[in-house]
């Protein structure tokens, strides 16, 4: 999972960069703005596999039902901060 969530995020300052790029060069807004919304779908689709490994790790037998328990609120609420 951390190896997929760092190559994402290298892409991702790919994205931004060429984002910015064109800005300075007065690119048509609209594909401006096509490219937020594909860096933005790129930074969800990491928070939803990080969250995922969260929720494995909840799920998961260590700790005890307390832990879990534990473990599954902070998941849920993590949920909803991307939400």
């Amino acid at each position: 999972m951390r190896d997929d969530v760092l190559m994402r995020l290298a892409k991702i300052e790919g994205q931004v960069r060429g984002i910015r790029r064109m800005i300075e060069q007065g690119e048509d807004c609209a594909q401006v703005l096509n490219q937020l919304r594909a860096a933005r779908k790129a930074f969800d689709k990491v928070g939803f596999i990080i969250l995922a490994g969260k929720m494995k790790e909840c799920l998961s037998e260590k700790g005890g039902a307390r832990h879990r328990e534990a473990a599954l609120e902070q998941a849920m609420n993590l949920f909803l901060t991307l939400a």
